[in-house]
């Protein structure tokens, strides 16, 4: 045997010294690895949500319906009912065009939710759903890019319609508009996410259609947006009571208007309203991160 042949253990090399790589990848660098995997998953996110704002901004008519109708249901509907509307516990105090008001911003959240939610379906058919699934990402980004896409836009719209509330009779500060931003992105959140969770299971835009006007349009008008818990038959009363909805609605009167209003409406506290409407937005993220994935496995 030749005697520059190393022969033992003594001779064999130590794992890791005399190759610093290996496929590429350098031995030790598992932080580096979180940090790759972090990033990936930061930037599809953040594209993905980036592509549904600029999709949606650039499709004019679904901003003009997005906005004009809620808007047009508050004008026509408040100039309408206006001081004929007299809800129970406050006196007559309110006309309808003030009480609807809060009801409009969450009309504006939930058509927006379901014009992003369409994009949904629209990616799926044209294959770039397909194509994303297959790429080296989390599902999870996945979700939270449309998602958070879709809420970003109903939330800046809303936001927007705040400023309008002094043409409804309301006046006030900084803190509660404040409050009302807070209240209306986890609304968006919320609705973004359930939207995307009823899209994921729809085939076509038009199935996606009938099943928002079964399901999300009835929550919306049984949230108390168009007409108070106190005044309603008691089968209705429980169906608002077990509408996740009617706590985002009477968490916007609770900042939005005096205290004197939420309790003559009868509404929850306002931490009870804030507590379903958290529980709510995680629950809707949950299911949709978890269809995205037993769908993809």
């Amino acid at each position: 045997m030749n005697a520059s042949t190393p022969r033992g253990p003594a001779h064999r090399p130590r794992h890791g010294t005399e190759h610093p790589t290996e496929n590429g990848t350098e031995y030790g660098t598992g932080r580096s690895d979180a940090a790759r995997r972090r990033a990936v998953f930061l930037l599809a996110t953040w594209s993905l949500m980036a592509r549904e704002m600029l999709r949606f901004v650039r499709q004019r008519n679904r901003v003009i319906g997005a906005i004009g109708t809620p808007l047009l249901f508050w004008v026509l509907l408040g100039a309408g009912i206006g001081r004929s509307f007299r809800p129970p516990g406050l006196g007559g105090s309110m006309g309808f065009m003030e009480y609807f008001f809060p009801g409009t911003l969450l009309l504006v959240v939930l058509f927006t939710a379901i014009f992003a939610s369409i994009s949904v379906i629209e990616d799926r058919n044209a294959g770039f759903l397909q194509g994303v699934l297959v790429a080296p990402v989390p599902r999870l980004a996945i979700v939270l890019g449309k998602v958070l896409g879709g809420a970003g836009l109903g939330f800046g719209q809303g936001l927007l319609l705040v400023l309008l509330g002094p043409l409804a009779g309301l006046s006030y500060g900084i803190g509660q508009f404040l409050g009302a931003a807070l209240v209306m992105a986890l609304t968006a959140m919320a609705l973004s996410a359930f939207g995307f969770l009823l899209a994921w299971r729809t085939d076509s835009v038009q199935g996606f259609h009938a099943v928002m006007n079964l399901l999300m349009v009835p929550m919306w008008l049984l949230s108390g947006a168009f007409f108070p818990a106190s005044g309603a038959a008691l089968w209705v009363r429980v169906v608002m009571a077990a509408n996740p909805l009617s706590y985002s609605m009477a968490a916007l009167r609770h900042v939005l208007y005096p205290p004197m209003v939420s309790e003559g409406l009868g509404d929850p506290p306002l931490w009870a309203a804030l507590l379903v409407l958290l529980a709510f937005t995680g629950a809707a993220l949950a299911l949709a991160a978890l269809q995205a994935r037993r769908a993809s496995g």
